[in-house]
């Protein structure tokens, strides 16, 4: 449903006034904070690649769009007063003119404390089969639980806190009346904010464009790019599209070894049981992901199970250019640098995804992917896209940190704790490195 612009400018507009004096919690929100834009407005459905059937089925029936819930939703999105010392807002992590990121490797919340992972985009989220990094959460209702009561995010002690605080916010004694016909209340401010999260939405990319028959859209350079995606580069293998699920991830957990610089996989995962074993529910595995160095067993959090040791979620690959650093970890600095670590293989490890092979792709390969990637970027935001693309370009030419030429055409292999053979614990078949690797097994 579209939002009634009149309503939602009218909303935005009108202060958030405190109740009384009595009420110090519901003091005025941090000048410095996020201040709503045009880029936080709900995006129209009239875009080139929208994924109408789509989205049908994931508006939730008990959550239905309506104009008010938007605004009310847009209002707490960016209100600090959520946090408990009313300077971080969801907004703060999510900032609307960064993709709705924050930038940043890691985040930091109350008090400048950072926490393990990097901000996920809010763009498309309304999609995901299941949320965060490791996917602990399976609704965007569920996932606006979370941050408000993490102590290192926004602080809050419990939800009955938050919905003191709001309760002395007359403005929204009002719109939670008119929007759920109740007073403020936990479950309606998550459903509030959830409503606006979906009003986020990215299809308008050149390369939307060109899937809709304009050749022109993209480029030479990036018409080799999606080439080499759907080819040797084996992007597609994780960052599928398709018309009906124009989304470029498969919502599916692997470990592609970027965990694999820094983790003690085995003594974490121990760690994680024994402390999941006296306290498992939803709230303690958030802060384990968010606060410990847990962090980086990823999804063996949830399910528990070996194969999802240092595995993390598939993101969508639009609008990259805005929404750097890249990885849970925030640990690659470009969109090359992330290019680098997949052609050479990974980082090996005992729980590497069985897909992550060297790939032997060319500097020039890498550069028509990296061009590619920036023609998924949607309109509003390719401006400052472009500028991110020149100044990501111009340090691969000087710096690679990741860069492995030897590793990523097979010469060499990274033997180390278990690993056999000369190239490590590389896929069967794979012996014969000085071939090209995306071409092994095939016809």
């Amino acid at each position: 449903m579209r939002v009634n612009p009149l309503v939602a400018v009218l909303f935005a507009t009108v202060a958030i006034a405190i109740a009384s004096d009595a009420a110090p919690e519901a003091a005025p929100p941090d000048a410095t904070a996020p201040k709503p834009g045009v880029m936080a407005e709900p995006k129209s459905t009239h875009q080139v690649g929208f994924p109408a059937e789509l989205y049908k089925l994931s508006i939730p029936a008990d959550n239905p769009q309506t104009p008010a819930k938007v605004a009310l939703g847009k209002a707490l999105f960016f209100d600090p007063r959520l946090s408990v010392d009313n300077t971080v807002s969801c907004a703060s992590c999510h900032d609307p003119g960064k993709g709705f990121t924050d930038q940043q490797p890691t985040s930091d919340g109350v008090h400048h404390k950072f926490g393990q992972r990097n901000a996920p985009t809010v763009l498309n989220a309304m999609f995901n089969i299941a949320q965060f990094w490791d996917g602990r959460r399976a609704t965007l209702e569920d996932q606006a639980r979370d941050p408000i009561l993490n102590p290192i995010e926004m602080g809050m002690p419990n939800q009955q806190a938050v919905v003191k605080k709001l309760s002395g916010i007359s403005e929204y004694q009002d719109k939670f009346q008119e929007v759920f016909a109740r007073a403020p209340n936990y479950g309606d401010l998550v459903k509030a904010v959830a409503a606006y999260e979906r009003t986020q939405i990215a299809f308008d990319a050149p390369f939307d464009r060109f899937m809709a028959g304009d050749r022109n859209a993209l480029t030479p350079q990036q018409q080799r790019g999606w080439a080499i995606f759907n080819g040797q580069g084996r992007c597609m293998t994780c960052h599928g599209w398709n018309p009906t699920r124009p989304l470029f991830t498969d919502d599916r957990f692997h470990n592609i070894g970027v965990s694999a610089h820094n983790a003690k996989f085995v003594q974490h995962a121990r760690q994680a049981l024994a402390l999941l074993k006296q306290a498992g529910g939803p709230e303690e595995i958030d802060r384990l992901a968010i606060s410990t160095d847990i962090s980086e067993v990823g999804r063996f959090l949830v399910t528990k199970q070996p194969h999802d040791i240092g595995a993390f979620r598939t993101m969508d690959l639009r609008n990259l250019f805005v929404t750097q650093p890249y990885f849970h970890d925030g640990s690659q600095a470009t969109v090359w640098d992330t290019l680098d670590h997949y052609n050479k293989g990974g980082v090996q490890n005992p729980f590497l995804d069985g897909g992550i092979v060297p790939l032997g792709l060319s500097e020039q390969q890498e550069d028509d992917l990296a061009a590619f990637l920036l023609s998924l970027t949607s309109e509003q935001f390719m401006a400052q896209a472009k500028k991110e693309y020149q100044r990501q370009f111009k340090i691969s030419r000087t710096d690679r940190p990741q860069r492995d030429t030897e590793a990523a055409i097979g010469l060499k292999g990274r033997n180390g704790p278990g690993f056999g053979g000369p190239f490590g614990d590389l896929g069967p078949g794979q012996k014969y490195m000085r071939e090209n690797p995306a071409l092994l097994g095939g016809d």
